[in-house]
């Protein structure tokens, strides 16, 4: 069942998020990552997924699209990595095509990848593409035991993750080519300590399965879409948005992924980051990627809410793990 997209959490937390900037707004720092969702489309429907992915979806950005995002990395000064996102974003017919484009122009690329698409019947080539053109893989694995990645991503994912992550090894990845691990909690808490659960990962994975990977970021779970949803309905909302706001930590907004990158949907539209985009949250002056323009980009004020408190609490969370360490 699809999230409301207009269903509002019943109780605001103890105090807003904008109460906590030193300045009142907060500025963009730079622009290193172009983060691009290709679509909704998914192979599976995980329970804290923020997008909303699954197979029922069929919003997939157009070529049309893509053409005007390549436009502005080729046009942009100081875009160094494509950060490819979905949904599945291999789902889109036209992944390779982007992949392609941006690795021509000397981009770094990365693929958020759930591990289970590498295993979908016509997708097996993707280990060779994906290595090929040397993309990063950012892949989802809630945790090293069955049991628990298969409660929060569904029955037999951890098997196929597995079955994947081996043959990515066999490949390069892990060692000659990046990969990396993505942790969520899986309840109604922050994550740990990455550092601790980093090893824990690389000594279960490897003694087990003889897996190995680079690194492991933690991301805290955001009060946005199914994970809203199923905090409403079990009355844990106030709980866990008073738990990030009590972990509000200052050291991280120089690190937050807004100040340093732009998200564009599936549509062409133009966000501050992953999160808003999920809420429909436009970046302001630029709200389209074919009117994209680096100078109003950068002189915006960041769109901010208190799902914003979910990046900053404890160490920080972004896509790219801990902020502050």
């Amino acid at each position: 069942m699809a999230v409301d997209p207009e269903m509002k959490p019943p109780v605001a937390p103890f105090r807003s998020f904008r109460d906590t900037l030193p300045a009142g707004d907060l500025t963009p720092m730079s622009l290193r990552v172009f983060q691009v969702n290709l679509g909704k489309r998914c192979n599976q429907a995980c329970r804290h997924c923020h997008v909303d992915a699954s197979p029922a979806r069929t919003e997939t950005m157009s070529r049309e699209i893509m053409d005007a995002c390549l436009k502005a990395l080729r046009e942009t000064d100081g875009f160094g990595v494509v950060d490819i996102t979905g949904g599945a974003p291999e789902m889109n017919p036209d992944f390779r095509y982007l992949v392609r484009e941006a690795r021509a122009m000397g981009k770094h690329v990365i693929d958020r990848c759930n591990l289970t698409i590498l295993e979908e019947p016509g997708y097996e080539y993707l280990y060779g593409f994906l290595s090929e053109q040397k993309v990063e893989i950012t892949a989802s694995l809630p945790h090293f035991s069955a049991a628990a990645t298969d409660r929060q991503r569904g029955s037999g994912v951890f098997s196929a993750s597995i079955k994947a992550l081996r043959k990515l090894n066999g490949l390069g990845y892990g060692k000659d080519l990046p990969l990396n691990l993505v942790y969520n909690p899986n309840g109604f808490f922050l994550a740990s300590s990455q550092a601790q659960l980093e090893s824990e990962f690389k000594t279960r994975l490897g003694e087990e399965f003889g897996i190995v990977f680079n690194d492991l970021y933690c991301l805290n779970n955001m009060p946005i879409s199914r994970f809203l949803e199923t905090l409403v309905r079990r009355g844990k909302y106030q709980e866990y948005m008073d738990l990030l706001a009590g972990a509000y930590n200052p050291g991280t907004l120089e690190g937050l992924m807004c100040r340093h990158q732009i998200s564009v949907g599936h549509d062409g539209a133009v966000y501050d980051c992953d999160f808003n985009q999920m809420l429909g949250m436009e970046s302001e002056p630029v709200s389209r990627i074919q009117e994209f323009s680096a100078g109003a980009f950068m002189g915006r004020a960041i769109r901010v809410a208190d799902h914003c408190f979910g990046c900053t609490a404890g160490a920080g969370s972004s896509c790219g793990g801990e902020i502050s360490r």
